[in-house]
């Protein structure tokens, strides 16, 4: 478990430096974890509301925990706390994303936290100009820590990582996931239904954090999903590109998304021997209207 809480190093105040930035985004998240384990988990009664969901957002399955929100602030006390003066844009608590030094997830798998299924985390990312410069995503539960420095490589637990070495997409194993609108989810199940004949098989984890991650690890191939916000990938999505994986996601909000037939709104992570493959299969299926 990585239950840190001694001072980040800090030779500047306030300094740009790639390095200094993700080990203050893995201070702040490894807090957050412990945090997040200290608190009374929420209860599915038979019946009736869930006793710790205080809200609903996009649709009535896509709840917000008191937990999500009690991370949340305490990831941005803690920043402000070591980076003073700094804007934190939050899933819960949203702030202004063209002047964001900071993207925070705190809960990213809200639904699997819910049911008690140890597959969700806490993502921190420090960006500038919209580019992610570090990035961390903890899994409470494990404790495991992926992180990664723009230019410096990224490590699972400090051991460095890469991606696998997969060039044949049909032997790939390739993870997804579905929105919480229900119109969406369908287009989405039509287009995995038209790729899985062509894959090894398809995954579907609950958190794209740590989808991403899995890719980064050599865990997974691939990864294609559509609808996912700045703060689900801007750490994750690093940590992949630093570990090797060639990464399409839409940009920060206000981006203009590339023009490459997936759709305005997909991210694609896969290790480089099958990612043009996957792309192609993904447009085959749909992309473009998922």
């Amino acid at each position: 478990m990585h239950d840190r809480t001694d001072a980040a190093p800090s030779p500047g105040p306030l300094s740009d430096d790639p390095a200094v930035l993700r080990a203050v985004a893995e201070q702040v998240a490894h807090e957050a974890a412990a945090h997040l384990r200290s608190l009374p988990p929420p209860r599915l009664p038979s019946g009736g509301d869930v006793e710790g969901a205080v809200r609903t957002k996009s649709s009535p399955t896509d709840v917000v925990t008191a937990a999500d929100e009690a991370v949340e602030a305490l990831i941005r006390a803690r920043l402000a706390q070591l980076r003073p003066g700094e804007h934190v844009f939050g899933e819960e608590d949203g702030g202004d994303a063209a002047r964001a030094r900071w993207v925070v997830d705190p809960i990213d798998g809200t639904v699997n936290y819910l049911y008690g299924i140890p597959a969700y985390s806490i993502s921190v990312a420090a960006v500038q100009h919209g580019e992610s410069l570090a990035g961390v995503v903890v899994d409470p539960v494990s404790g495991c820590t992926w992180s990664a420095a723009r230019g410096g490589g990224a490590t699972l637990d400090g051991r460095p990582l890469s991606v696998t070495a997969a060039t044949d997409l049909a032997q790939s194993l390739v993870a997804t996931g579905f929105s919480y609108r229900a119109e969406r989810r369908a287009r989405q199940a039509r287009m995995v239904a038209g790729m899985l004949p062509r894959v090894r098989d398809i995954r579907r984890a609950g958190s794209s954090a740590l989808d991403v991650c899995a890719v980064a690890t050599g865990r997974l191939d691939g990864y294609v999903e559509h609808g996912l916000s700045w703060y689900d990938w801007a750490a994750s999505g690093l940590i992949a590109a630093e570990a090797g994986a060639v990464v399409r996601v839409p940009g920060p909000p206000g981006a203009t998304a590339p023009d490459d037939g997936l759709g305005a709104e997909a991210i694609l992570v896969a290790t480089p021997g099958i990612a043009d493959a996957l792309a192609e299969l993904a447009r085959e299926q749909g992309a473009a209207e998922v």
